[in-house]
């Protein structure tokens, strides 16, 4: 069987963990790795690859995995969507996910491509356990409590301040979806702490939570790239009350993002053109191997 090629489009913490998953991953091959800096100073694990400044430089791609800060995803997106690649990426501001998916529409329909979207662990697989809950007990309240741990979208977003050279945000669960952003920033010279921190409490990102941003000499002496979330909905199924479910995941942040946008690279090949959120997916679809076989072996 002709394995799907694959190009890795950033290699920052979500690059590396997303070219080990697609070793390990026994349907795929490694079309490439596209930095800023193409082949300049690679690191010793990229030798075997093709490193390359703009993914024109690869040939037979079949999907692109957008490991890349959030707000750079839609013009990737779109460009490589009308190469005839398919896209994959963890775009993570909840409240554009909708516009987003409505902007490439258009371009995977005419260019007969796939792009999957917002494809990390939240959004992403706890949107589909957060849709199964709902649909267990229609009528009920879900929270989503995460951490606490280290928000890599966040903590991207932090670092692309002015005067901030470089940044950590973590998140702290208060309970029934109500959290709290502590925030450690190394400062540039001259920088001063309470501009950029109007600046960070301004951005949607932290818009909607109680944050706090402190400056430290260090990022690295208290990174922790540690996370996790607890999934609660409680409701009625029919019309019988006290329906209580539960769901909870202590994880490495960027490894289980990685995985997840392997997976879908894989359902992208076996979908029809257009761009797809993971709740419109086929879990089956995100599994390696022959369908009647994982039907046979899990249900």
């Amino acid at each position: 069987m002709k394995k799907i090629r694959a190009a890795v489009v950033g290699y920052g913490n979500i690059g590396q963990y997303t070219l080990q998953t697609l070793e390990v991953a026994p349907d795929f091959e490694v079309a490439g790795i596209v930095r800023r800096q193409g082949a300049k100073e690679r690191p010793m694990e990229l030798e075997k690859y093709n490193v390359v400044s703009d993914i024109a430089e690869l040939h037979d791609v079949d999907v692109a995995i957008l490991a890349l800060p959030t707000r750079e995803c839609p013009t990737y997106a779109k460009k490589y969507l009308a190469m005839g690649i398919n896209t994959v990426d963890s775009f993570d501001i909840h409240t554009n996910i909708l516009n987003y998916r409505a902007e490439l529409m258009p371009v995977c329909k005419e260019h007969g491509r796939v792009s999957v979207i917002s494809a990390g662990w939240d959004p992403g697989s706890d949107s589909i356990v957060r849709m199964l809950m709902q649909s267990l007990a229609p009528k009920g309240l879900s929270y989503t409590n995460f951490g606490p741990g280290m928000s890599m979208g966040h903590s991207v977003c932090v670092r692309s301040k002015k005067g901030v050279k470089n940044a950590l945000s973590m998140t702290i669960p208060l309970g029934e979806g109500i959290h709290r952003r502590m925030v450690y920033v190394e400062l540039e010279d001259g920088a001063r702490l309470e501009d950029v921190a109007a600046e960070v409490k301004a951005d949607p990102y932290f818009a909607n939570d109680e944050t706090h941003v402190f400056a430290v000499k260090s990022v690295d002496e208290v990174r922790d790239m540690g996370h996790g979330v607890h999934l609660v909905r409680k409701g009625v199924s029919g019309k019988t009350q006290n329906q209580h479910f539960s769901f909870d995941m202590s994880i490495n942040n960027p490894a289980l993002t990685a995985q997840v946008l392997v997976n879908v690279a894989r359902a992208s090949m076996r979908l029809q053109p257009g761009c797809y959120t993971m709740v419109e997916i086929p879990v089956i679809d995100m599994l390696p191997g022959d369908r009647e076989e994982l039907i046979g072996q899990m249900v």
